[in-house]
């Protein structure tokens, strides 16, 4: 893993090698300029006499996780790699609580009042939140990348799934038209899939009920291959809990389920969704901007011998792929995506009643919530010193995330060595 360098006027330079910065920072002739990504900053150093090569920078989006490669193009060299872990998940509840919420608001009142939102008309190429967020993400850190290292170009994988050819290689023609459920009702078909048994207890000759296998508060959908016949205990007792947890003590009940379910499909419908507004968004930037297959991506990767990861499928996106590329010693940076916080001052319980009122300050005693800060508690149960991030209570006690724990901590042991910017880091 490479380290970025800037010059005097924050201009980005070649990355170096982990050791040259070392020395660098050791003679006093460069100074930490970011820690995540590891920036360095030379103050003696201007870009005019300097010679840059050109760097591209490659993007593998997918649907939890999008991997990013920064290329070399003269030498081949992978010189950094970045993972990022969406929260599109998270924001898709977020919001589906609030409406639940507001929904529930309304009806408590003695008549009843229109929810305001639904004669909004929703601009051109409108996409949810919960899919915007990933394209957010992406261009978020093509455009902090960009500050940190001479990047000339990009390469997408810009990839279109068919999703009735993924659970059917052979479809073709009206076949297409004729979907799953073609000549049966959803109840009946289910039955002649599963048999005319509660398909976790086997009960026979008792009615039966449409189960979902995925459930629908974990992202589940009413697709029918993520459908199934329970029995009504069963059904009762499965409720909301993973097919996992629930058939914990039966594995072979449960490889059976899942080898007869199908896999969702809501990551490639995600995917298929964000392609094009990511590929206008990459083209703003000024930089050409080279597309590639998903299958061209596996062909440049198994050619070249290398391992499957997000941002070694990064790295051998598009043609530009060098015949050799050089990955040996990357480690590549994790970053989560957290958010910026939360800015609902009324916290509710679970039946949309309040049980607290946060505070309108973000700050409090110079801190907030993301920090990431070096704690150095010098007594006590948990005497030492530690580095994480930070969760602030509006009192003299913050939560410290550590890699192993959560720990108290008071903020006169604490200091701030990034501040918090939407992501949490850690380095593979």
């Amino acid at each position: 893993m490479r380290v970025f360098v800037l010059d005097k006027n924050k201009k980005p330079l070649d990355p170096c090698h982990p050791a040259k910065a070392r020395e660098l920072l050791k003679k006093g002739r460069a100074k930490v300029f970011k820690r995540y990504p590891f920036t360095i900053i030379l103050p003696d150093r201007k870009i005019d006499n300097y010679v840059t090569h050109s760097h591209r920078l490659k993007i593998d989006p997918g649907y939890k996780n999008t991997g990013i490669a920064i290329v070399q193009e003269s030498t081949g060299r992978v010189t950094n790699a970045l993972e990022i872990a969406h929260r599109g998940l998270q924001i898709k509840n977020s919001l589906e609580s609030r409406r639940a919420l507001r929904r529930g608001r309304r009806n408590r009142k003695t008549r009843y009042r229109k929810p305001r939102f639904l004669n909004r008309k929703k601009p051109e190429g409108w996409l949810p939140p919960s899919l915007m967020s990933r394209v957010f993400n992406i261009e978020t850190w093509v455009r902090r990348l960009r500050k940190l290292c001479p990047i000339t170009a990009i390469s997408q994988e810009l990839v279109r799934f068919d999703t009735q050819k993924m659970p059917n290689p052979e479809i073709s023609g009206i076949e297409y038209q004729r979907g799953e459920l073609f000549g049966f009702e959803v109840k009946e078909y289910l039955l002649a899939k599963w048999g005319r048994n509660c398909v976790y207890c086997g009960a026979e000759n008792v009615p039966l009920e449409v189960e979902h296998i995925v459930p629908k508060s974990r992202g589940g959908s009413n697709r029918v291959s993520n459908l199934t016949l329970a029995c009504r205990c069963c059904n009762h007792k499965k409720g909301s809990d993973p097919i996992e947890k629930f058939l914990k003590k039966k594995p072979a009940i449960l490889k059976g389920v899942l080898a007869k379910a199908k896999a969702p499909l809501k990551d490639a419908a995600a995917v298929n969704a964000t392609r094009w507004e990511l590929f206008r968004r990459l083209k703003l930037t000024g930089l050409s901007v080279e597309t590639g297959s998903g299958g061209l991506t596996k062909f440049n990767r198994q050619t070249r011998g290398i391992e499957k990861t997000h941002w070694t499928d990064a790295a051998c996106v598009g043609k530009s792929t060098p015949e050799k590329l050089l990955i040996k010693g990357i480690k590549p940076l994790l970053i989560k995506a957290k958010g910026h916080g939360v800015r609902q001052r009324c916290r509710p319980n679970k039946y949309g009643f309040p049980k607290a009122h946060a505070p309108k300050a973000k700050f409090f005693q110079g801190f907030q919530t993301g920090d990431i800060v070096k704690a150095n508690i010098p007594k006590g149960k948990y005497a030492g010193n530690y580095t994480g991030r930070i969760a602030i209570r509006h009192r003299p006690s913050f939560v410290l995330q550590t890699q192993p724990k959560k720990i108290d901590v008071h903020p006169k042991y604490l200091q701030t060595i990034f501040k918090a910017d939407g992501y949490e880091y850690e380095i593979n």
